[in-house]
């Protein structure tokens, strides 16, 4: 399976128990290429989520119904990063636009450095 930075999939991330992401779930790939077309077997993914309250903290994308082929309004959070096993990934759902992924990379980015490396 070709996996690429932007990548939309169906995924599952382990049976709820915390406040970490559970069940089955869109994820993102936030990995790079250069990791992606290499033999590793882990792919680093952002949750995708339909609680649409969460698009007000910082960094977090909103996403329309629809886009990358989601089947309703979601959000990307980006505080909520898994490196998984390429065998959780399932159905491709889509890809997001160049614009939306530059988004959410520079919300993991403002996760990472803080306010600093925004200028």
């Amino acid at each position: 399976m070709v996996i690429r930075q932007g990548d939309v999939f169906w995924a599952w991330l382990g049976p709820p128990g915390d406040s970490s992401p559970a069940g089955r779930r869109p994820v993102v790939v936030v990995q790079s290429d250069l990791f992606n077309r290499t033999r590793i077997n882990t792919v680093v993914v952002a949750a995708v989520t339909s609680n649409l309250k969460l698009a007000a903290l910082p960094g977090n994308v909103r996403l329309k119904k629809g886009e990358a082929g989601l089947p309703k309004p979601c959000v990307v959070n980006v505080t909520q990063l898994a490196s998984l096993d390429r065998t959780r990934l399932g159905e491709k759902l889509g890809s997001l636009s160049a614009e939306r992924l530059r988004a959410v990379l520079g919300g993991i980015d403002l996760v990472i450095h803080g306010m600093e490396s925004t200028g």
